[in-house]
C-alpha cells in the first residue's frame, strides 16, 4: 500500500571516498530522519487524499480520478528519479536533497489550498517530481559509509520507509478531525521542519574530485534485453512486476472501496492502513530471512504469490469489514516473496552487473505504477457505475487476484528448474 524502495545502489572500488568521520553520524541521521519523515508525510495525506479527490471530482468519477492521480505521480517519479539523480553527481547530493524535500513540503501546503480537481492534479505532478528524491538519498549513504557497513545501512533505511509508512496514516487520521485540509498542512509542516534540519546539519557527502558533470542515460528501455542475458532472470522479473502492478490496487481503490462499501471514514481507513504497515513490517524484519532458510527460495516464492491471490480475493470478496481485516495478516505475508526472488536473480549475474539488473528490475516495476492504477480506477468507475450494487466494488481487487496468479504459475514452473547459483 505504499510506494516501493528503488534498489540500493552498486557499490564499486570507483565510489567516492566517504564522507570525514566526523560528519558522518550525523549524515546518516539525517538521512534516516528525513526518510521517515519523508514516508510519514506521504502517509499522512493517504487516508484523505482520494476522499478529497472524491469530493472534488464527484463520486461516480473517483475511481478512474485517483487512479489518474497515482499515475502522474509514479509518472514524476520515473522521468525525474534520474534528472535528480544526474543532478546530484553533479552539484552535490546536500542541495539536491533539501530542494527537493522543501518542495515537497511546498506541495503539500498547495494541495492543502487547492480548491478544484485540476488544481490538485498539477500540484500532484510536482509533488511526485520532489519526492524522486529516495535514489540521491542511497548514493548519500553510499558516499559516508564504508562499503563493509553498506548492507546495513541499507536495511536501516528500508526499516525508516517501513516505520514511515506505518505511521504516518495514523498521524494523518488524527489531524483529518481538524478539517479535511489539516493533514496536508501537516504533511507541509513535517516536510519543511525536516529541510530546516538538514540545512543546519547536513554536510555535503560528494567532494569535488568526485563529481561528473551532468549527463543522463535513459538506460530503463533496455531491461528487457539486460533481463534476457541470464535464464530465468525475465521470469522472475515478470513474477516481480505482476506483485507491483496487483499491489497498486491498494494506493488506488482501498480508500474509495473502504468508504462506499463499509461506510469506514478517516478513523478506520487510518487504522487499518497502519495496521497493514505494522504487520508488514513484521514480515519483512523476523519472518522473510527464516523462512528462506527453513524451506528455500523456491517455494518461498510460491508460498508468497499464494498468500497475495488469496489476501486480494479476501479483501474483493468481503462482505464486511471484519472478514477484510481477517485479509490483512494473510496478504502481508505476500511480502517474503520479493526477498527471495532477488536473492536468486543476484545470483545469477555477475558482480560488475548488479546494478544493471537492479535498474531493469526498477524500470519494470515503475512502468506498472504508471499502468495499474489507471486500469484499476477505471475498474472501479465501471463497478460503481455497473448497477450490482455494493457486492461489485471489489472487482478491482479480484483483478489483480487473477493477474497475481500469472505469478503463481511463472513461480510454480521455476520450482522446475535448479536454482544456479
Amino acid at each position: 500500500m505504499a510506494h516501493a524502495a528503488p534498489p540500493a545502489p552498486e557499490t564499486d572500488a570507483t565510489a567516492p571516498a566517504a564522507a570525514p568521520v566526523r560528519g558522518r553520524n550525523a549524515a546518516l541521521a539525517f538521512i534516516f530522519v528525513a526518510v521517515t519523515i519523508d514516508t510519514i508525510a506521504m502517509g499522512i495525506t493517504a487516508p484523505v487524499l482520494p476522499l478529497l479527490i472524491k469530493k472534488m471530482g464527484g463520486a461516480g468519477d473517483a475511481g478512474w480520478m485517483n487512479g489518474l492521480f497515482m499515475t502522474v505521480f509514479a509518472l514524476m517519479q520515473f522521468l525525474f528519479s534520474p534528472i535528480l539523480g544526474a543532478l546530484s553527481d553533479r552539484y552535490g547530493r546536500r542541495p539536491i536533497l533539501l530542494l527537493s524535500i522543501a518542495g515537497l513540503g511546498l506541495s503539500y501546503a498547495g494541495m492543502a489550498m487547492a480548491t478544484s480537481i485540476w488544481q490538485l492534479l498539477l500540484i500532484r505532478l510536482f509533488t511526485g517530481a520532489t519526492s524522486a528524491n529516495i535514489a540521491t538519498a542511497f548514493a548519500y549513504i553510499a558516499d559516508v559509509t564504508p562499503a563493509d557497513r553498506r548492507a546495513g545501512a541499507y536495511g536501516l533505511m528500508q526499516a525508516a520507509m517501513s516505520a514511515g509508512f506505518a505511521m504516518g496514516p495514523a498521524v494523518g487520521g488524527l489531524f483529518a478531525a481538524l478539517g479535511p485540509s489539516a493533514p496536508f498542512w501537516a504533511a507541509a509542516g513535517f516536510s519543511l521542519i525536516n529541510a530546516a534540519y538538514g540545512f543546519f546539519v547536513v554536510p555535503e557527502s560528494l567532494n569535488r574530485e568526485g563529481r561528473a558533470p551532468f549527463h543522463l542515460k535513459l538506460g530503463s528501455f533496455n531491461a528487457v534485453g539486460m533481463l534476457r542475458s541470464q535464464p530465468g532472470l525475465l521470469a522472475l522479473a515478470t513474477i516481480l512486476m505482476l506483485a507491483q502492478f496487483a499491489t497498486m490496487v491498494f494506493p488506488t481503490a482501498f480508500v474509495l472501496y473502504a468508504n462506499d462499501r463499509y461506510g469506514w471514514h478517516t478513523g478506520a481507513i487510518s487504522a487499518c492502513m497502519t495496521s497493514f504497515g505494522i504487520c508488514s513490517f513484521a514480515v519483512q524484519a523476523g519472518l522473510s530471512g527464516r523462512l528462506v532458510r527453513g524451506l528455500g527460495e523456491p517455494r518461498v516464492i510460491v508460498i508468497g504469490m499464494l498468500c497475495a491471490v488469496l489476501g486480494t480475493a479476501i479483501f474483493g470478496f468481503a462482505p464486511t469489514g471484519l472478514i477484510f481485516w481477517i485479509g490483512i495478516p494473510i496478504m502481508t505475508l505476500s511480502g517474503v516473496a520479493g526477498p527471495a526472488i532477488q536473492s536468486i536473480m543476484t545470483r545469477r549475474v555477475s558482480a560488475k552487473e548488479q546494478g544493471r539488473l537492479q535498474g531493469a528490475n526498477t524500470s519494470l516495476q515503475s512502468i506498472a505504477g504508471i499502468v495499474a492504477p489507471l486500469l484499476f480506477g477505471g475498474v472501479y468507475t465501471l463497478a460503481q457505475h455497473s448497477g450490482g450494487g455494493k457486492a461489485v466494488l471489489g472487482a478491482p481487487f479480484l483483478l489483480a487476484s487473477l493477474i497475481l496468479m500469472i505469478g503463481v504459475f511463472l513461480s510454480l514452473q521455476g520450482q522446475r528448474r535448479p536454482v544456479r547459483v
